[in-house]
């Protein structure tokens, strides 16, 4: 009987040694992120690399139709630097992709990770895939093909 107990225990410590390791499960919200009212600032970028937006900031690629702006954090679970935590967590960022010159635009959520969405999706004939988000979730970096 006191094996069963001790089990008990520490199944009851692991689960909330888990849980502390998460923002979300903490009761920490995460980081609310909103672009300045200003016009954002555009960066060009050519098909196929990688390209860092600041929050707010669109790129425009060479030779498309295409812009893509990140607009903001939706949410962070990521595990905080000098934490010790059994999963490393996502980041969930929001892009407006926009087609300028046909007045098409969209919203896209996409995730550092599989387990909560996509890391890419598709708009004007190309793959917009989500690369890294800095660690204060102030840059995400992308990658247009």
């Amino acid at each position: 009987m006191d094996t069963q107990r001790f089990a008990a225990g520490l199944f009851a410590f692991a689960v909330v040694a888990v849980s502390a390791g998460s923002s979300v499960a903490s009761g920490q919200a995460a980081p609310a992120s909103t672009p300045a009212a200003s016009a954002p600032s555009t960066v060009g970028t050519a098909l196929g690399r990688d390209v860092t937006l600041r929050l707010g900031q669109e790129a425009a690629v060479q030779g498309r139709d295409l812009t893509v702006r990140y607009t903001r954090l939706v949410s962070d679970s990521r595990c905080r630097p000098g934490m010790q935590c059994f999963w490393q967590g996502e980041a969930s960022v929001a892009f407006l992709l926009s087609e300028p010159g046909r007045g098409e635009s969209t919203t896209a959520e996409l995730h550092t990770g599989p387990r909560t969405g996509p890391q890419a999706t598709s708009f004007a004939a190309s793959r917009v895939e989500l690369v890294s988000v800095s660690q204060d979730a102030g840059e995400a970096t992308v990658r247009i093909s």
